[in-house]
């Protein structure tokens, strides 16, 4: 008998050589680097690239990363246009909508070859990123700024969002968030992504049904609903009635818990003491004290860990990110996981057709005709 199981929890749908997850050890790897090795010493380009390639690049690889990053950053002024115009929306719907109308004006969007998919890959990683702060940047009225070619993707992104040069703490913070959510197995987004681009469509469509996936509140949303949960509770002494008001009405405490995981997520770990020293910096450790106090309580009375969301969310408030680029920042760090993903699919391709397990009527209903119905 074929086995099912809702939600394909558990299944194996592909062999895969990208990332690997022990949820019972806690363990997370890309290309066989464990996270934690990566976010000590690793920086977001060389992550790209080891997702990419399958290994960590040369000097003159990493070099050659970052000037295709930087001058591909630019969009079509069509693009440009288009988020000008658009009525204020929720950011990962414009998102969404932008990433697919960059395959209009890309000259190689019909080329699945493995070369010219490299090169949309580097292009929707840059373009991405612009797409996010331009939007936030005009629908504030606020005039776009240009990127700088000499900064970082993390460093030119603050940059181009806030029109200040971030110090070298804060974007060595965002640099490691980037990591940290650059990848993460055959989660939903990824999969949706998987499952597009083996039917030989084009990376643009495919990237496009991963940022659809990711916009699920079940997803990608979890880090904005935890920072709006944070502020609401206060600090850390009205927290904890706050969460047993939560608790007691059966609500759903954003950021705990993981499909995958049965201990501590790791890349909570590292967020979790990013938050801290980004919140002595900028004046918010009141937000990382009052997760700190919600996460101790979670723990003792429901068992759940803090998962990769519930820092982050404390982590980029402290950043100055408006919340609800919280998600689209994911959906940019994960442009990189999303695009190796394909590349790999298109590498060893097969079409993904799973069955389902029927539980309708029994089979040869007998016709009823109109008029006896």
């Amino acid at each position: 008998m074929p086995v099912t199981q809702a939600g394909l929890e558990g299944i194996v749908a592909a062999e895969s050589e990208i990332c690997f997850i022990d949820g019972d050890r806690g363990i997370l790897s890309y290309q066989g680097f464990n996270i934690h090795t990566l976010a000590e010493k690793a920086t977001f380009e060389e992550v790209i690239y080891l997702l990419w390639h399958g290994h960590l690049p040369k000097q003159s690889e990493l070099d050659a990363l970052k000037k295709d990053l930087a001058r591909y950053r630019p969009i079509p002024k069509e693009v440009i246009e288009f988020l000008g115009k658009v009525p204020k929306a929720p950011p990962m719907d414009v998102l969404r909508t932008a990433v697919s109308m960059l395959g209009l004006y890309d000259s190689k969007a019909r080329d699945n070859s493995i070369e010219a998919s490299v090169e949309k890959a580097a292009r929707l990683m840059a373009q991405t990123a612009t797409i996010v702060t331009t939007y936030d940047r005009l629908r504030n009225g606020r005039p776009v700024v240009e990127g700088d070619p000499n900064l970082a993707f993390a460093a030119n992104f603050l940059y181009t969002l806030t029109g200040n040069k971030p110090d070298e703490v804060m974007e060595h913070v965002f640099d490691i968030a980037l990591i940290l959510h650059a990848d993460h197995e055959l989660n939903a987004s990824t999969f949706a992504a998987r499952v597009v681009a083996a039917t030989l469509s084009d990376i643009h469509s495919a990237v496009t049904a991963a940022i659809g996936a990711l916009k699920g509140p079940l997803h990608g949303g979890a880090n904005e609903d935890v920072i709006r949960m944070l502020l609401e509770a206060g600090d850390e002494k009205t927290a904890l009635a706050h969460v047993q008001d939560m608790l007691a009405n059966k609500k759903k405490i954003a950021g705990f818990g993981h499909r995958v995981y049965r201990t501590e997520d790791p890349r909570a770990t590292h967020l979790r003491s990013l938050s801290e020293e980004l919140g002595r910096r900028t004046g918010h450790l009141n937000l990382y004290l009052t997760s700190k106090k919600i996460e101790e309580t979670i723990k003792e009375q429901k068992g759940l860990n803090a998962n990769v969301d519930f820092y982050s969310a404390s982590t980029y408030y402290s950043l100055g990110i408006p919340i609800d680029l919280f998600t689209p920042i994911f959906a940019v760090s994960r442009m990189s996981g999303w695009t190796a993903h394909i590349l790999e699919q298109y590498r060893n391709n097969r079409l993904i057709r799973p069955r389902a397990d029927y539980t309708g009527k029994p089979v040869g209903q007998q016709w009823v005709p109109m008029s006896a119905r």
